[in-house]
């Protein structure tokens, strides 16, 4: 059944193309559709830019990106008709001064090239040649392979980095600089998320990881992710004042996690990374959906962005 369940949500998903850019509506703020963004590292697609009620440009804002940028705003316009809350969750953040004022640039992924795009390529590079090639085999169901093409997150990161953030930051009234940018997501959006922050260092001030598939593919495979735990260990050293954010649940998919979460959790007290830098929260009977993720969203928004808040 669960087999099943997965291979149904796959199957869903993959009716999406980019050709479908159906402007999302929210119920706070204003959200801006940039559409046609083009790119020298990855496929070209549209942007999702919402912008916080009373948005001025008299004032800067923090930047929040986030991946799987068509779950976020309006569950009229998603697959699965779920969708994470963001602009009601930050809209009363910010409102009621628990946080500073932000903006968040929702990234689309790329539909059947999502794994492709949201699996760490250097740790998938360190596996076996033999691995790496039974990995291409595996199929999301019948007839479509898991990974649609080679892995290419570091491409994806480089776009986010060198072509996203700069236009961000020259057409909105932001702050620049690394203090000031956040990366999310969930799912493989939570392994990019992760993954993207030890590649960039000097890029960003926090990364937000729900449920993060650390299976990696949908079976529990000990190799893939002994690798991810060790590639984590070999460059926490890269963190300094950097934040980080996991959870989990255990309902659905998140069932594959509790304890794989607990062993990455493991690396980050066995570095002594600070405490008052990292947190992992458990919450049972949460499942793999955006209505969870939602019901939980204003956690790690307030990790993030608590400091120093002020109400508009």
């Amino acid at each position: 059944m669960f087999k099943k369940l997965i291979c149904l949500t796959l199957m869903l998903f993959s009716g999406v193309t980019f050709a479908n850019v159906i402007i999302p509506e929210v119920s706070e703020g204003h959200l801006d559709v940039k559409k046609n963004f083009s790119s020298k590292h990855v496929e070209s697609r549209f942007l999702n830019i919402w912008l916080p009620p009373g948005y001025s440009n008299t004032r800067k804002y923090d930047v929040l990106y986030m991946h799987d940028g068509r779950m976020l705003f309006d569950a009229k316009t998603t697959w699965n008709k779920q969708e994470w809350q963001v602009d009601e969750v930050a809209a009363k953040l910010i409102q009621s001064g628990k946080v500073k004022p932000f903006i968040v640039v929702g990234i689309p992924n790329a539909v059947e090239n999502r794994h492709s795009e949201y699996f760490p390529q250097k740790v998938f590079e360190s596996l076996a040649k033999q691995k790496q090639a039974n990995l291409y085999e595996l199929e999301r169901y019948p007839g479509q392979k898991l990974f649609y093409s080679k892995v290419y997150s570091d491409n994806y990161a480089r776009f986010v980095v060198e072509e996203v953030i700069p236009f961000i930051e020259n057409n909105y009234s932001v702050n620049k600089g690394f203090e000031h940018r956040y990366i999310a997501g969930s799912s493989m959006g939570g392994l990019i998320s992760w993954y993207t922050l030890l590649q960039y260092p000097n890029e960003f001030a926090g990364a937000i990881c729900m449920s993060t598939h650390w299976p990696g593919i949908f079976t529990y495979d000990k190799q893939v992710f002994t690798t991810f735990k060790q590639y984590i260990s070999d460059n926490i050293g890269k963190l300094t004042t950097q934040k980080v954010y996991f959870d989990y649940g255990d309902g659905t998919l998140d069932s594959m996690y509790p304890d794989l979460q607990k062993q990455i959790d493991n690396v980050f007290m066995q570095h002594g990374y600070p405490a008052s830098l990292w947190q992992s929260q458990y919450f049972p009977g949460a499942t793999h959906t955006e209505v969870d993720w939602a019901k939980r969203l204003q956690i790690p928004l307030e990790f993030m962005f608590r400091a120093n808040a002020q109400a508009l």
